[in-house]
């Protein structure tokens, strides 16, 4: 079969490297697979050069929404078409919608996919109604956890499935190095609330002398993360290292990583340092991906999201405790086995499969 999958952008985000992960499974597994954009960027993810690389746009047109939505949506039709595609996936808020009616009509099965918290990315009157009406126009859905599905009218929901991010192997080449430091990766942005996790080492770094707080991640150029740092005196224990290539190096050497984020679909980074091993907490943020990730065994590292206390006291009870860091992250590594490549993407080949047959 032909499958394409359709994104924005290939940009340095979750959904992107998700999509990009997911098309190389589909075509090294023997699928006629493209992966079609709206524009090219200059720093795109990379994927399998059995993938076919198309896009819209050379370089990302300026308009008005509404005719930056038709002529996408035009273009996309005209492709659908010419390559007679069987299947065709979506990623992401605008993506999802422009598929849907690009379809309209055609002999292909439409699968969206979902890949944040649905009342942040189909939020207000436009997003309610493309999310309740429009989305549930395709033939398919995949969600990243069961609460997000729950959002969305059962008549998609009763055609949905729930399907994890992979992990490049890569990570469970990795090993933990016992480190003493804190890490977070993930860009600096409101949603991922940097802040929180500042104060709570502001509230133990005294105890912990020995332990520096990394964040690694572009820094919008407007956040006020820096001048947080200035004003609770950590220049010389918060350290901002912006963006970086070698992710799984960074995560061998930490003690602890920590996901602090206000809301999530499925995070990455946090998927990545259960895969190394290592001891992590997160905030209990909707829409359920970190309580989902962690399951039964490992709920006890999650805490309420935006609550300064209660994370200062769950890293002050791993920093504290080697023995516990280290059963934390071996159970850590343990969950992680349900995200390798091949798990996730066989679950995906799978649900396509079904769905083009209906």
């Amino acid at each position: 079969m032909k499958i394409l999958f359709y994104i924005n952008a290939l940009g340095r985000g979750g959904a992107e490297r998700a999509i990009s992960n997911t098309a190389s499974y589909f075509a090294e597994h023997g699928w006629d697979t493209i992966l079609l954009t709206s524009f090219r960027i200059r720093d795109e993810y990379s994927c399998s050069k059995k993938v076919r690389r198309m896009s819209i746009e050379k370089e990302q047109i300026v308009q008005s929404r509404i005719r930056r939505n038709v002529s996408r949506i035009r273009e996309i039709r005209k492709i659908l078409k010419c390559e007679k595609v069987d299947v065709a996936v979506s990623f992401m808020g605008e993506a999802n919608f422009r598929l849907v009616f690009a379809s309209a009509g055609l002999p292909v099965k439409t699968i969206v996919s979902v890949r944040n918290d649905p009342k942040q990315e189909y939020k207000g009157m436009i997003g309610r109604i493309v999310g309740k009406y429009i989305l549930p126009l395709a033939d398919g859905a995949v969600f990243q956890t069961d609460e997000a599905g729950e959002w969305f009218p059962k008549r998609l929901r009763s055609r949905s499935k729930v399907i994890f991010n992979v992990v490049d192997k890569k990570f469970y080449q990795t090993k933990p190095g016992g480190g003493t430091d804190i890490v977070t990766c993930g860009r600096v942005v409101p949603q991922k609330n940097h802040a929180l996790l500042i104060r709570s080492f502001h509230r133990i770094c005294e105890n912990f002398p020995e332990v520096q707080l990394y964040i690694y991640g572009a820094i919008e150029t407007d956040s006020d993360i820096p001048d947080l740092v200035e004003r609770l005196s950590l220049q010389n224990r918060v350290h901002l290292m912006g963006k970086t290539e070698t992710v799984e190096d960074i995560l061998s050497g930490a003690s602890v990583f920590v996901l602090s984020s206000d809301y999530e679909g499925m995070p990455n980074a946090l998927m990545e340092a259960m895969a190394v091993g290592v001891a992590s907490i997160s905030t209990d943020c909707p829409c359920g991906g970190p309580r989902e990730l962690f399951g039964d065994k490992l709920r006890d590292m999650l805490v309420p999201t935006g609550d300064e206390a209660a994370l200062a006291d769950k890293m002050t009870e791993l920093l504290a405790d080697h023995k516990k860091r280290e059963e934390t992250g071996r159970k850590m590594r343990e969950r992680a086995e349900e995200f390798r490549t091949e798990v996730i993407g066989d679950k995906w080949i799978a649900y396509v499969i079904s769905v083009y047959g209906t």
